[in-house]
């Protein structure tokens, strides 16, 4: 097979891919091997990878492949979200560009649409990934609106339905005017903004005295049903019993007092309207106060607006201010900075919003899983500083609203049969809840027509908290074989930034369905910023196209750039350098591998270097191997790479192939090579996870293999007992023959002629390494000498000093003259740091951080100048 002289990423990507499906590695039966399974956190549907997609799922794929490297039957589950919100919002934007209108469509209409936009658009983003190499089990692909993922949502609603668990109830809500839904509190965005503080006056009835409220939002003085003080505030203790009227629409409403009211903030008055503000509702259910709702479901002014009415509540904000003003109402106008909720999809402002909804009772769900993960640490979330966040969360945790009023998605099995909003069964059919009803009215005479379903979808992550399960149809069929062996599964790899909307639910769901974790270890990534720490985005063009950067650096080189940077939870500061960095890196490999393929073996004895260049090449190897393993058992991913690409780059290519290169035009013997080609082939099975294409081209190219030899399907290598002894004199000699090569550097002198080395061997050091120092060095002899000589060039090696006897191409005075410049810089500069360590003052001022760097720079003049002074008079 011909070995190209340049590696081509294009060719190969394509040609390993479509190898790796037609044999069908990457699928997964039960079978007698231990399971180690990965769900993928399901992307949008309708989706395109983005950057962060690449880091998370190269990070899974890297864990999968080791995982089937080690004999696991390795299965990782790929699938998409029907992401209620965002692809509703897609396509009613798509239908107004057609010129229609949502409200103009029945529900079978509207979802019609909404599943042609689907099937045109969905799984774009699941064949974007196998541009990265995924190696996904895609007949296993799953979708959230699948009829078997649908009766998993169905039947989970249902039984905690019966359980007590799912009420419906009428509660301040927060609500989404663009979209026009409901959103759980953890989908709401709080972001700081600059506005405005507006000073309304409000007359005190049967007088002409006014008391002064201060709003952000003089709009909703239009539902006002009362103002409250705090009853401690003497400034208003006169106003007890006396009612004020609200300015244009001319109400009268009570004054109340209650402690809730803060008297240092604004007038120590607060305008309460409890159709719009949580607490303010509160105060409503306290005081028995009037519910008035100015706002449409788009957040324009209904009829309580009056003239107002149909505009919308931001144009209404500046147009209200202007009357008040006009009516003398408005004391005065202050900037004020207050935090803003929106929407985590749509980015509109949220509208606080008094509704009828779906909520499940969470108080007891949670216990389970605060336990998880704080006390029995059965699930291990990585980095554990997240653990905090967790507990904070939890231990804070609301009942969930799952309502959202949307056509898209998983429509609540609730069904009314009367005229009230109690008159509802709930069952996982309409067949079924014709039954109920039935049973309930004592009216046999009902039809399936009589019903009417709920219309409102459940939130998305309510399908979404059943993924582990559902995707092994383990909610509906628990006792199914495939649950029974991949379930509970081993890693989840996912962003912090949905530890809550997603890890903890599902943890929640996996004991209240199953009795069993969901998983094992949650992996955290980090977000992919700019390089001036931006989150990347489309809407500020600093996101680069994944597909852009795997066609200029190869899926390898993303790969390997990505990861290089990624440690577990924090953020990675993307730039393509670091893709250039890893395309470098492919490249030094494939050149590695050219050099080896292209030496003529003959039938020759192995030479000594190279017996020692083999065997030191196999502690070092065995000895990172340790260090990988470790690195993974921590979910150190990045540091794993680290480990390999310094094995790879410095210890084979750098070291071991220069030790044991034969000579020019010169063969190598037959063991050496074979050897040299076990050892490729080790490093390419610790590569593999994260550099899949390029490890399998070389592997194809180094024999000719069977489909069941694949590097694929090979084995990881298992770590063998290291000597210490031999690693520690190879670090020695290795400096040694630094020191060679910075003399040659220094004093000009070439690699073609031979020197001598001479050691005064203070330490005894081991001499197993000299024949790699006489070759790599180009010496002619070492020789252990038990005095110092003149005329001689020295380095020094800890305590041992090596001579390199003087050549006619070495100037003496020359080389003496150079050495007492340097000592005397030398003794310059460590008197000005000693200066620094004997002045008092700095001592005792300076952090200890800068104490002891300058320490450090006395004990290194003091070694540079000892140097110097030995060389100087070897040379005399």
């Amino acid at each position: 097979m011909t070995i190209p002289s340049q590696f081509d990423p294009k060719a190969v990507e394509t040609k390993w891919y479509d190898y790796w499906m037609k044999n069908n590695y990457f699928h997964s039966e039960p079978d007698s091997r231990t399971p180690y399974t990965i769900v993928i956190p399901p992307p949008n549907v309708t989706g395109v990878l983005h950057m962060g997609h690449m880091l998370n799922n190269t990070i899974q794929d890297v864990l999968i492949r080791r995982a089937r490297l080690r004999g696991f039957n390795a299965c990782w589950v790929p699938g998409t979200d029907h992401a209620s919100i965002a692809t509703e919002a897609k396509v009613v934007a798509k239908l107004k560009t057609e010129g229609i209108n949502k409200a103009d469509l029945s529900r079978e209409e509207f979802l019609g649409h909404a599943w042609e936009w689907t099937h045109k658009y969905g799984g774009v983003i699941l064949d974007q990934l196998k541009k990265l190499g995924a190696s996904c089990d895609w007949e296993r692909t799953k979708f959230t609106m699948d009829p078997d993922m649908s009766a998993a949502v169905i039947k989970s609603f249902v039984d905690l339905y019966n359980k007590g668990l799912i009420y419906r109830g009428y509660r301040m809500v927060n609500w989404d005017p663009e979209a026009k839904t409901t959103l759980s509190d953890e989908e709401v965005i709080y972001e700081e903004r600059q506005g405005k503080l507006y000073h309304i006056k409000y007359q005190i009835e049967g007088t002409q005295d006014y008391i002064t409220v201060a709003t952000t939002r003089p709009e909703t003085i239009l539902g006002d049903t009362a103002i409250c003080i705090n009853p401690n505030d003497e400034r208003y203790t006169h106003l007890k019993g006396k009612k004020a009227i609200v300015p244009i629409v001319n109400r009268v409403i009570p004054i109340i007092f209650d402690e809730y009211v803060d008297m240092e903030f604004g007038t120590g008055a607060l305008k309460v309207t409890p159709a719009h503000d949580v607490n303010d509702k509160e105060l409503g259910n306290k005081h028995n106060l009037e519910i008035i709702d100015i706002f449409n479901e788009d957040a324009t002014l209904n009829s309580y607006g009056l003239h107002y009415a149909g505009k919308d509540r931001f144009v209404v904000r500046d147009e209200i201010a202007t009357e008040l003003k006009e009516l003398g109402n408005l004391e005065k106008v202050e900037t004020h900075l207050n935090k803003v909720g929106t929407s985590e999809r749509t980015k509109a402002v949220i509208e606080p919003r008094l509704s009828d909804q779906w909520f499940l009772k969470m108080e007891d769900l949670v216990k389970p899983a605060i336990k998880a993960v704080l006390e029995t640490e059965d699930v291990k979330l990585y980095p554990s500083r997240f653990n905090n966040t967790y507990r904070h969360w939890l231990e804070n945790i609301r009942d969930w609203n799952i309502s959202r009023q949307l056509w898209w998605g998983h429509q609540i099995p609730a069904y009314y049969y009367g005229d009230t909003k109690e008159d509802f069964v709930v069952a996982n059919t309409p067949e079924a809840a014709l039954e109920l009803a039935k049973e309930k009215t004592g009216n046999a005479a009902l039809t399936i027509t009589d019903l009417k379903q709920d219309p409102d979808a459940l939130d998305t992550w309510f399908s979404a908290w059943l993924w582990p399960m559902s995707v092994f149809d383990g909610v509906v069929n628990p006792d199914n074989e495939e649950f029974k062996y991949y379930y509970p599964t081993n890693d989840l790899v996912t962003g912090p930034d949905i530890l809550f909307f997603w890890v903890a639910r599902m943890i929640m769901a996996g004991y209240e369905f199953s009795g069993e974790k969901p998983f094992t270890n949650v992996y955290l990534t980090g977000l992919v910023r700019d390089n001036q720490r931006r989150k990347m985005s489309k809407s500020l063009g600093n996101s680069p196209d994944p597909l852009d950067l795997i066609e200029k650096f190869g899926a390898d080189g993303v790969r390997v750039g990505l990861l290089l940077s990624a440690s577990a939870g924090n953020d990675i500061m993307f730039d393509e350098e670091l893709c250039n960095q890893g395309k470098g890196f492919t490249n030094k490999i494939w050149n590695a591998f050219r050099l080896i393929k292209g030496w003529e073996v003959a039938d020759i004895e192995q030479p000594e270097y190279a017996k020692k260049a083999i065997a030191w090449y196999e502690a070092k190897l065995n000895k990172t191997l340790l260090e990988i393993d470790d690195h993974f058992e921590k979910y150190r991913i990045s540091d794993a790479l680290m480990a390999i690409y310094k094995l790879v780059w410095d210890d084979f290519c750098s070291w071991f192939l220069e030790m044991i290169k034969p000579g020019y035009q010169q063969p190598i013997d037959g063991a050496t090579f074979a050897k040299a080609i076990e050892m490729l082939e080790s490093n390419l099975k610790l590569l593999h996870p994260f550099m899949p294409f390029l490890t399998e081209e070389i592997w194809q190219h180094i024999a000719e293999r069977s489909t069941k030899e694949a590097l694929i399907v090979s084995t990881w290598p298992v770590a063998k007992p290291v000597d210490e002894k031999l690693l520690t004199d190879f670090d020695h000699a290795a400096e040694v023959i630094a020191g060679i090569r910075t003399i040659r550097k220094d004093k000009n002198i070439p690699f073609r002629e031979t020197i001598e080395l001479k050691i005064v061997n203070s330490e005894n050091v081991s001499d197993s390494f000299d024949s790699i120092v006489t070759k790599l060095g180009n010496v002619t002899a070492v020789e252990y000498i038990t005095e110092k000589i003149n005329g001689a060039l020295t380095f020094r090696v800890k305590s041992n000093e090596y001579f390199i006897p003087v050549t006619g191409a070495v100037n003496i005075e020359e080389e003496i003259a150079k050495l007492e410049e340097e000592l005397k810089y030398n003794q310059g500069f460590l008197k000005s740091v000693q200066s620094k360590l004997n002045n008092e003052k700095f001592m005792a001022g300076a952090p200890e951080k800068v104490v002891a760097n300058e320490r450090q720079k006395e004990a290194d003049a003091l070694a540079k100048i000892a140097t110097l002074q030995q060389s100087l008079e070897s040379l005399r």
